[in-house]
């Protein structure tokens, strides 16, 4: 039995530290996947709680189906899911203004320390994925930030796989131009989030 399994087993016996533990071990990717779905910090930890919350109740009902990592992975998108239907008239932004400002702090890059790049260059790509549908935004943040599989992400989703390769191409097809700024200043050493974000190969698992 994996580590996981252990710890859900216990917390479903009624032990909070097992429960704990296992909060450690994914509040920060949990985080980082509510960060990229919705560009904001405060909203992202309200929606880590919130999904935590969730799966507390629902452990009990946890049957190992599938790792423990995509049944929570499944939750935080459907919390997350949720939270942008009920905000989707505050998060709607006109994807033209969204390239101008991409392109206005792309060209202030090379005036800027290596510590000012790299967060321009993550706010770039913030915006650059904000300007997604979010079922595509959804895909190719599970697959491309998160490093899950294409198994996993049509598990997490409950879409079958051929939808989730279609979006996945969709999706990089469309951040391509928005990105390509930013892709010329990755060095060949370390490729950027944004490389991989709009590499449109045709990935298989």
């Amino acid at each position: 039995m994996d580590a996981d399994r252990m710890l859900v087993a216990e917390a479903t016996a009624g032990s909070r530290e097992a429960f704990d533990e296992l909060v450690r071990r994914y509040q920060v990717r949990i985080y980082n996947l509510a960060r990229m779905l919705t560009g904001g910090d405060a909203e992202a930890e309200d929606l880590v709680q919130e999904t935590f919350v969730r799966a507390f109740r629902a452990v009990g009902g946890f049957r190992c189906e599938s790792s423990f990592h995509t049944w929570l992975y499944r939750i935080a998108v459907n919390v997350i899911k949720s939270h942008l239907e009920r905000q989707r008239r505050l998060e709607a932004m006109a994807p033209r203004a969204i390239e101008e400002s991409f392109t206005s702090a792309t060209e202030r890059l090379p005036s800027f320390d290596d510590l000012e790049i790299t967060v321009v260059r993550r706010q770039a790509i913030d915006r650059a994925l904000a300007s997604l549908p979010h079922d595509l935004r959804v895909v190719i943040t599970l697959r491309d930030v998160q490093g899950l599989d294409y198994r996993e992400i049509a598990t997490i989703t409950g879409l079958p796989m051929g939808t989730v390769e279609s979006r996945l191409f969709r999706a990089r097809q469309r951040l391509r131009p928005l990105l390509e700024p930013l892709m010329k200043y990755a060095s060949s050493s370390s490729r950027l989030p944004a490389a991989r974000l709009a590499d449109d190969r045709d990935e298989r698992c």
